[in-house]
């Protein structure tokens, strides 16, 4: 798998974009991305869509190999960590979370994040909350209009568009506007969205081996 960087300044802070669907903040030691998505597909299986199930193993094997890659000492994942409750895809996850107890799991919740007391144990999250704000920043799943700090977040799955001469095609981004930084999903199992993204922005469209501005 390659990482391809690109670094980008917000509020005199290097981040660093991904195009493996994450972001790193050298200053935090964090690694940043969003809708993991964690059960969709063991929830299509009980209703009865057959999917294999090495979506989500590819998912883990990305993470794993940027934890290798940043050494985080925490992440922040900017909502939807699950997707449709407690169900196996989880047991498979906290089987995976415990190679990595050195790494703290900071949650900020996003709208199917539906997590009882007992669940939030087993996924052994070290903080849960609405929003987390950091410096300058605040992490939230979706745009607050109220809040007038930047924010970074997640939940639209955003995707662009390139017309080529070829053919039309359609690839996940990072979209940042003067107020904004929205994550691309983390998951690939996800639909990429390209007609509520950001307007009047910086586009950074990645591919297997690049990322692009627009």
């Amino acid at each position: 798998m390659n990482i391809a960087t690109k670094d980008i300044t917000i509020h005199n802070e290097i981040f660093t974009l991904t195009n493996q669907r994450a972001l790193y903040w050298e200053k935090e030691k964090a690694l940043i991305f969003s809708d993991l998505h964690i059960g969709k597909t063991a929830h299509f299986r009980k209703n009865g869509i057959a999917l294999a199930n090495h979506i989500m193993k590819n998912d883990l094997e990305r993470l794993s190999i940027l934890i290798e890659n940043f050494q985080p000492d925490r992440f922040i994942i900017v909502g939807d960590l699950l997707h449709a409750g407690n169900n196996s895809d989880v047991d498979e996850f906290c089987a995976w979370q415990n190679q990595y107890p050195e790494i703290k799991f900071c949650l900020v919740e996003g709208n199917h994040d539906r997590i009882s007391k007992t669940l939030e144990k087993k996924l052994c999250l070290d903080s849960r909350s609405a929003s987390l704000e950091i410096d300058d920043i605040a992490f939230v799943h979706d745009f607050d209009r109220s809040n007038p700090k930047f924010q970074i977040t997640g939940h639209i799955h955003p995707g662009f568009v390139i017309n080529s001469p070829v053919k039309r095609i359609k690839l996940p981004c990072f979209a940042q506007t003067s107020k904004q930084l929205l994550l691309p999903a983390f998951s690939e199992f996800t639909g990429l969205d390209t007609k509520n993204i950001p307007k009047k922005g910086s586009y950074f469209v990645f591919t297997d081996s690049e990322i692009y501005v627009i």
